[in-house]
């Protein structure tokens, strides 16, 4: 069940049929059905250690919620046929919120984290905060509308925002990119709006839970995220566990410091490897007389000229893969320091700002990792760009809120 010290209002679950399993193996086996399926009781047994009794207790009391079903299927060994298992795609859904600067975006996903539906539209910064939440609200009623799904099925709502957060209060306390949110209670205005519990959390985070719940970190022990919108972040999960630290703030990448000038702190990374520094640098290099194919705009929109930027990079342009590579340079001396303090095995690179040339940045990110990373001899890293790139906090936001109502990992 959604919990009150995860940041959740209102809480309202799924309608619930037949006694509920204990939430260890509940976890366990629902975590393998989701990224394993098909699969048997037998097979289930094996790979989680639970006798065939507690496995055949718990899949009967997921059966009974409608969580899983039977394929029809039969695997055949020589002896008696095993009957395959897997997960009910909309037994539950959840939506996903991505409040950002530049981007807003609304998805419906499915229990395994499948987008059934989604619309985007252009971001917060400009709009006054109670507008947005009535405007999200009508995208998410539309959407349930549009893909057929009912509000009973859905069990949440997941918000996905940058800056850093105050879940006590449900608000943003301090965010560069949306300054007039800052203390406003997002939480409980959109939850009173949608009329659905609301989970909250950094947009890193959300898209780090979004990785996992889709099976995408399979095999890997320490999984990060970095995540870049406006802004740059890290979302650590261990085990299938999200890492909060002590205040649900960890990884604002983006502000540190990584190259001092003198005794003086130099550029934050943001200043040196986010989309806005791109763009300037940008017009910069035209305003001395570099040629670029570039189209940059009249209103130096930093947004648009930054797509402009990471366009003409995949088409080749020497400017445009110069700005690039020098962004992704100063991003992979982050990536770098979070993979050998947390020794990681898993990088993922998702957000709005990976949406075109993020190919460009990944393979910059994993040569420096090849060649830098402290504990090589005994693990690789696996760096790839997110499922749903330009979209991952959105749909990570409703794995939030998926995870916690099905599969929770208490902290």
């Amino acid at each position: 069940m959604l919990s009150a010290m995860d940041g959740v209002e209102g809480v309202r679950a799924a309608p619930r049929r037949g006694g509920r399993a204990p939430s260890t193996s509940r976890s366990q086996v629902l975590d393998l059905v989701r990224t394993r399926a098909p699969i048997s009781r037998v097979e289930l047994a094996e790979l989680t250690g639970l006798t065939q009794a507690a496995i055949s207790h718990t899949v009967r009391a997921l059966l009974a919620e409608g969580l899983l079903r039977e394929t029809g299927d039969r695997e055949w060994t020589g002896g008696k046929p095993r009957v395959m298992l897997t997960l009910d795609p909309l037994a539950r859904c959840a939506v996903g919120v991505q409040l950002g600067a530049d981007w807003l975006v609304v998805v419906i996903t499915d229990v395994r984290g499948a987008v059934v539906a989604r619309t985007r539209v252009r971001g917060a910064r400009r709009h006054e905060p109670d507008a947005v939440v009535q405007t999200i609200a009508r995208h998410v009623d539309v959407l349930l509308r549009a893909s057929g799904v009912g509000r009973r099925s859905v069990v949440g709502l997941g918000l996905a925002v940058p800056g850093t957060l105050d879940l006590d209060a449900g608000a943003i306390a301090v965010s560069r990119s949306l300054d007039r949110w800052q203390g406003f209670p997002v939480r409980s205005r959109l939850g009173a709006a949608v009329g659905l519990p609301v989970v909250m959390d950094n947009d890193a985070t959300a898209a780090a839970v979004g990785e996992y719940w889709a099976g995408r970190t399979v095999g890997s022990a320490a999984h990060c995220t970095l995540y870049m919108g406006a802004g740059i972040g890290a979302g650590i999960v261990v085990g299938g566990a999200v890492y909060r630290g002590a205040s649900g703030n960890p990884g604002p990448l983006g502000q540190m410091h990584l190259h001092r000038e003198g005794h003086a702190p130099g550029p934050t990374l943001e200043e040196l490897a986010a989309p806005h520094a791109v763009a300037r640098r940008a017009r910069r290099a035209v305003a001395e007389g570099r040629r670029t194919t570039a189209r940059l705009s009249a209103d130096a929109d930093p947004i648009t000229d930054f797509g402009a930027v990471a366009t003409a990079a995949v088409q080749g342009d020497a400017l445009a893969v110069e700005l690039v590579e020098d962004s992704a340079e100063y991003l992979a001396d982050a990536a770098v320091t979070v993979a050998n303090l947390l020794d990681v095995d898993s990088v993922v690179l998702a957000g709005p700002a990976f949406s075109t040339a993020g190919s460009l940045y990944a393979a910059v990110v994993e040569r420096r990792l090849r060649a830098e990373l402290h504990a090589a001899a005994r693990h690789g890293v696996r760096v790839a760009l997110a499922a749903h790139v330009a979209d991952a906090a959105a749909v990570g936001a409703a794995a939030l809120v998926l995870q916690e109502e099905l599969a929770p990992r208490r902290r």
